[in-house]
C-alpha cells in the first residue's frame, strides 16, 4: 500500500467562526453540505453518502475552532482536521482542512475537498 502523506488547503469563508464551527462540529449541519446523513453516537460520527457508511471517532475538538476526525477504518496516523482561521487584522476567516493522501488520489482528493467546501459556503449563503 502506497504511504499517505498529509496535505493542508485553506477556504476563505465569510462567516462569523462561531456559524461555521456548528457547520463542522454537529451532525445536523455536517448533514448539511458533507454528507449526505450524519448521526453521532459515543464519539463516533457516521457518516452516509448513497447508502453507505463510514465511521470516524472525534478525536479533537475547540470550540469555534476546530474538529479533528479519525476514521476508524484508516491508517493509524492519519486523520482530517477542520480548522477555522481569523485573521487578526483583517477579520477575515477561512476553513482550513488537513487531510490525507496516496500520492495517485491527491488531485481527486483536492477536488472532492473543492466541491464540498463550495456547497459548505453555498448553504451558508456566503
Amino acid at each position: 500500500m502506497a504511504d499517505k502523506k498529509k496535505f493542508t488547503l485553506e477556504y476563505e469563508v465569510k462567516s462569523s467562526p462561531r456559524i461555521l464551527y456548528s457547520f463542522i462540529s454537529e451532525p445536523n449541519g455536517l448533514s448539511q453540505w458533507f454528507a449526505d446523513d450524519v448521526n453521532f453516537r459515543d464519539q463516533v460520527y457516521t457518516f452516509t453518502w448513497d447508502d453507505e457508511e463510514q465511521k470516524a471517532k472525534l478525536v479533537s475538538i475547540k470550540e469555534n475552532k476546530l474538529v479533528k476526525f479519525k476514521w476508524l477504518d484508516d491508517e493509524p496516523q492519519c486523520y482530517f482536521e477542520m480548522e477555522i482561521v481569523q485573521d487578526e487584522l483583517t477579520n477575515d476567516v477561512a476553513l482550513a482542512i488537513t487531510d490525507f493522501s496516496t500520492d495517485e488520489l491527491l488531485a481527486e482528493k483536492r477536488l472532492i475537498w473543492d466541491n464540498q467546501i463550495d456547497y459548505l459556503i453555498s448553504v451558508l449563503g456566503a
